[in-house]
């Protein structure tokens, strides 16, 4: 059974920075692109970057461009986001999922509990 377990999130201040992680398992990690999404309070769950298979490919939402970074490590089948430059509008619950866009066939029904990061003074 596909399983993600997203964690690392907190409170971070704004400018801070803050490192999730994701695990993976129940599938073979380093066949599929994986993702990042995330969630705020009354909106849709949006999506935040992708990575291709072994990392040479990252793409990111034009709100987190520059300051998040996508990464991953096939060996432990585990994914990461590194966000930097904090901002309130960065609060939300933050997901991993396998593909590169939403509506991509890899993703998976079967969603973490995702790990909540709030960014507030």
């Amino acid at each position: 059974q596909v399983q993600f377990v997203e964690s690392g999130g907190g409170l971070g201040q704004p400018g801070g920075s803050l490192r999730l992680s994701c695990v993976a398992s129940g599938f073979t990690f380093s066949e599929y692109f994986m993702s990042w999404y995330r969630q705020a309070p009354g909106k849709e769950r949006e999506l935040v970057a992708w990575i291709s298979l072994h990392g040479e490919t990252t793409e990111y939402d034009d709100s987190v461009l520059g300051r998040f970074t996508i990464s991953r490590d096939n060996a432990k089948n585990t994914l990461y986001l590194k966000m930097d430059m904090l901002k309130p509008e960065d609060t939300a619950v933050y997901y991993c999922n396998r593909g590169a866009a939403p509506s991509s066939i890899s993703v998976s029904s079967n969603w973490g509990q995702g790990t909540q990061v709030t960014v507030s003074s």
